[in-house]
């Protein structure tokens, strides 16, 4: 099934960059460039201890990420995913880019 703009596929990733301890840019290919902070990425964290492998439901609770957190390291997974070193010391997520390219800020 493909997106609203009729790609099955998201763009491909350029860039990334730390525009500020609480700003990452992402650059994609189709020229977009979305910006998040790093405690709403942190707030969407996809991993097992986050999300409930068997139901998916989310067990972060949102509010224990506070707005301050900072990303630490970015390390490339493969040729399709990110995972990131928070200050909170968490780094289990793996971030599928078409996980990165599906975030709408202010979906937490």
């Amino acid at each position: 099934m493909g997106r609203e703009d009729g790609r099955v596929n998201p763009p491909k990733l350029l860039e990334i960059k730390k525009k500020s301890p609480v700003e990452i840019s992402f650059r994609w290919d189709d020229g977009t460039e979305r910006f998040y902070s790093p405690a709403f990425l942190r707030r969407l964290c996809p991993c097992a201890h986050c999300v409930n492998e068997l139901t998916g439901v989310r067990q972060l609770r949102p509010e224990t990420i506070p707005d301050s957190l900072t990303v630490d390291k970015i390390f490339p997974v493969g040729r399709y995913a990110l995972q990131f070193q928070w200050s909170d010391q968490h780094d289990t997520g793996i971030y599928p880019f078409t996980y990165l390219w599906s975030l709408k800020e202010g979906q937490v």
